[in-house]
């Protein structure tokens, strides 16, 4: 792990007792809204009376928030913390916390406070009708049209291909039973499509439509770049989650129809040079070949793929071996 974990003088205690709950909150650059949230996390604690760990990670921030929570790991033994000496990404922070997390459920929520920490009740409450995940849906949002609009339009995208119901797929107020956590890998940017790779597991994901307030301190840490990497990132949940076990499908249905298609503009030339029409030199010739290759390629993928899932399948213990 790029960074250090400091716990506070409870370290004992905290890490051999597991709390019923472990809200994590990944920051980077939110010194102004840290006290407040704090506060308002306590309040909901301290009325709800909920045994509960509060784990903040520090994703290499440079405004003064890494002194914020060392204080708060000073004066509040349920708080843990862990500090990222660089920016690594919401991913790798919520990935950290997930190994540290003792609680029986895991809550994530932003540190802007646009989440709502008297939300929490309501989260642990939904997650006990049977749900494994639940994720948050900001029904009216407080953003500006640069990110609702190309939201929306993601959320419909990842709706229909992942074939998941839900309408905020990038909430980052969500609530997880621990178990569930163990079977998913988050990194690059995957934190958004956590949903999918958790449905895609057989675990049952529901949703609760959530209050968002509007940003009052700091700001926004998204940009255009984002809905580059949320369009390839999509690409790659989409492969993970349907074709890792038969890559074959992806790769060899794509070079079947390649092949396909060059053998057929092969053919046809082929009945024009019987019929003493010259195919030297001419461009869909070429055309045709380069398509039988790259048909040809695709295949070998496939196979190459699907000579790596068996190895992988091969040397993991069957359910009834002791692991």
């Amino acid at each position: 792990m790029d960074g250090k974990s400091i716990y506070s003088k409870s370290e004992s205690i905290a890490m051999t007792s597991n709390p019923l709950l472990s809200i994590v909150i990944p920051l980077f650059n939110e010194v102004d809204s840290l006290p407040h949230l704090k506060k308002a996390i306590d309040t909901v604690l301290e009325r709800e009376k909920i045994d509960t760990e509060i784990l903040f990670v520090n994703d290499g921030s440079t405004d003064g928030s890494d002194k914020t929570i060392d204080r708060f790991a000073s004066e509040d033994s349920r708080v843990k913390i862990t500090h990222f000496r660089r920016n690594r990404g919401k991913a790798a922070a919520l990935d950290t916390a997930f190994r540290l997390a003792k609680g029986k459920y895991v809550i994530t929520m932003d540190a802007d406070l646009q989440d709502e920490p008297e939300e929490i009740p309501k989260f642990i409450e939904k997650l006990e009708e049977g749900y494994d995940l639940v994720s948050g849906w900001k029904k009216k949002r407080h953003d500006p049209l640069s990110k609702t609009i190309p939201s929306k339009l993601y959320n419909t995208v990842a709706r229909i291909i992942s074939g998941v119901k839900l309408h905020d797929f990038n909430c980052g107020f969500k609530i997880y039973r621990r178990e569930v956590l163990d079977t998913i890998q988050i990194y690059g940017e995957l934190h958004r499509f956590i949903p999918i790779l958790v449905d895609a597991q057989g675990w049952r994901v529901g949703e609760l439509e959530v209050k968002h307030n509007p940003r009052r301190w700091g700001k926004t840490k998204y940009g255009i770049s984002r809905f580059l990497k949320g369009f390839l990132d999509m690409l790659s949940v989409t492969y993970i989650t349907r074709f890792q076990s038969s890559p074959m499908y992806l790769f060899g249905t794509i070079g079947f129809i390649v092949l396909l298609a060059g053998s057929i503009v092969l053919a046809y030339l082929s009945v024009g040079w019987f019929m003493g029409v010259s195919i030297s030199g001419r461009p869909l010739f070429f055309l045709g070949i380069l398509m039988i290759i790259v048909g040809l390629q695709f295949f070998s993928l496939g196979l190459l793929g699907e000579m790596i899932s068996h190895m992988r399948n091969a040397i993991r213990p069957r359910d009834d071996e002791d692991v």
